[in-house]
């Protein structure tokens, strides 16, 4: 008999407050992409958020669904970037921070609020 996994989904919304203004002449531009890995780091992209225009404080419409396995820890890296063109490489936008946590403690959380400082390392 195969043992069956316990898996349920998860649906993630992001926001974030007090961004860095990277722009000159408005305000950052936000995107958040979400990177996740269940191996030592080899993380994969999840998807990203719509670009939201002239916000230090946005709140993204587009939530990301995952699938949660109890058994395994998965990790999430929640990236923050300032989008100033049109290409889909981040490496020429500007890098405004991160959040590192696992899916297990967004499970778990009374509040499904994490706060974090922003790091100043590149995904």
């Amino acid at each position: 008999m195969a043992a069956t996994q316990c898996v349920s989904k998860v649906e993630l919304t992001v926001s974030c407050e007090h961004l860095l203004d990277k722009d000159i002449g408005s305000k950052s531009d936000p995107l958040c992409v979400l990177l996740m890995s269940s191996t030592e780091d080899k993380y994969y992209e999840v998807g990203r958020t719509e670009q939201v225009q002239n916000c230090l404080s946005p709140k993204f419409a587009k939530r990301f669904v995952v699938d949660y396995y109890f058994e395994i820890v998965q990790k999430l890296r929640f990236g923050v970037y300032d989008i100033d063109n049109k290409t889909v490489d981040l490496s020429d936008d500007d890098f405004l921070g991160q959040l590192e946590c696992t899916l297990g403690q967004v499970r778990r959380s009374l509040v499904p609020t994490l706060i974090s400082p922003p790091v100043t390392q590149h995904l």
